[in-house]
């Protein structure tokens, strides 16, 4: 089965800072994601570089795409880059983990993630979404939905109803299950009354953290995951270093956290999404799914930026295979 993810085509510029302090004098609230114009991006930009910072390529969905590339599984992906040198960057990683680009290439400067890792690995975003932001519902076509039977939304493009909605409509076309991964509590927040309006009629699966759902339903994760599991197929609530939530009709499962040491927390739930979506496709369990979700969460956690480095990948595979 082949998966399909839509998402904003951003490269990661990554830092760890000293003080939140930085985040203050930047008004980036702790743990957001907050999108930038070009001249806070120049703010933000003299900031990180005075820090010892790693660029890559990156995305909330692309991350999961890739992740599940890794696993050998069919992908595709959606989104707009700049004709920079970023947006050359970004496609040439496509290239690499054997992604198929329905990439749009345009005259704007590309998208940038800028990142900020906290001493306890939490991060803050500061996104200029650039040509990212250009993505729109006129330019989707029908024919790169076709032949995939997952198509996978990342929760920041929910500020975009009419993409999202044409979106959702040109993968059911394609007989694609729709999942959506809610990407920042702020987000949310903003776009409350939409997501529980497109949720219970359109989405499958749905991905939420601790922050997120609270957003959502004001309530505890365990709850929260029973009233999303109430209009979807399946729902995971993730409540990061204690586990996850995962809830399938009445069937209600808790996956405990592995122990690790936590360096950035950058791509965790990205990599989730892709090890739990990867077990959905061989008919595991939803306590193996997500167990093989914690696994590459837990890998990701262990080093700066949102993905598995190369050399991990086949004792992750090795590991996988025990669980099935």
């Amino acid at each position: 089965m082949k998966v399909l993810g839509m998402g904003n085509a951003l490269v990661d510029v990554l830092a760890i800072i000293e003080s939140d302090k930085t985040l203050e004098v930047l008004q980036l609230p702790k743990g957001s994601m907050q999108l930038i114009d070009e001249i806070r991006l120049q703010a933000v930009s003299e900031e990180i570089n005075k820090l010892n910072k790693s660029i890559v390529s990156g995305g909330s969905a692309s991350n999961t795409i890739a992740g599940l590339a890794s696993l050998g599984i069919g992908t595709g992906f959606i989104g707009r880059i700049g004709s920079d040198s970023y947006g050359q960057h970004y496609k040439s990683d496509l290239e690499k983990y054997n992604i198929k680009s329905h990439l749009t290439e345009v005259d704007e400067a590309s998208g940038v993630a800028t990142t900020f890792i906290s001493k306890n690995g939490e991060r803050t975003f500061g996104t200029y979404l650039g040509a990212a932001a250009l993505l729109n519902a006129e330019e989707l076509n029908s024919e790169d939905f076709k032949s995939y039977k997952y198509f996978y939304i990342e929760g920041y493009l929910v500020q975009s109803h009419d993409l999202i909605r044409k979106a959702i409509l040109l993968a059911k076309e394609a007989g694609a299950k729709v999942i959506l991964d809610l990407a920042s509590y702020n987000i949310v927040e903003e776009n409350r009354d939409f997501l529980l309006n497109i949720i219970p009629q359109h989405v499958d699966i749905v991905f939420a953290n601790e922050e997120e759902a609270k957003s959502l339903f004001n309530t505890t994760p365990e709850k929260a995951v029973s009233l999303l599991a109430a209009n979807t197929e399946i729902a995971i609530v993730k409540t990061g270093e204690k586990g996850s939530w995962i809830q399938k009709g009445n069937e209600k499962v808790f996956v405990e956290a592995n122990k690790v040491d936590c360096v950035d927390t950058t791509g965790a739930g990205d990599l989730y999404a892709a090890g739990f979506i990867y077990g959905l496709i061989h008919n595991c369990t939803l306590s193996v799914s997500g167990q093989i979700g914690t696994l590459l969460a837990g890998h990701v956690i262990e080093a700066i930026g949102a993905k598995i480095t190369d050399d991990k990948w086949d004792g992750i595979r090795e590991r996988i295979k025990g669980f099935m």
